[in-house]
């Protein structure tokens, strides 16, 4: 750990060690930050419009384990980038 010494130090010195300091630290936090994506919540109706079903097809999926579905409020969504990755290709 880096010692202070304050003693013959000019306001203006300690200023600029406290913005490098403060600099250094934020840029270590921006390294490491990285921002949450919102996650995009589809209705039975436009999931299976997506995948190009129906909802009787959509239930079927999602009763067999290929579809996670989350209920809010009374009612079903599914999460885009859920979807997106169930999709395997031939």
């Amino acid at each position: 750990m880096q010692q202070l010494q304050f003693i013959g130090t000019t306001p203006e010195q300690l200023r600029n060690d406290i913005k490098q300091d403060v600099n250094s630290l934020l840029n270590d936090f921006k390294k490491g930050y990285e921002p949450k994506t919102p996650v995009e919540l589809l209705t039975r109706k436009e999931t299976a419009a997506l995948l190009k079903i129906n909802i009787s097809s959509l239930y079927n999926w999602t009763k067999k384990g290929k579809l996670k579905s989350y209920g809010l409020q009374g009612k079903i969504y599914y999460k885009r980038s859920e979807v997106e990755s169930a999709l395997i290709e031939l």
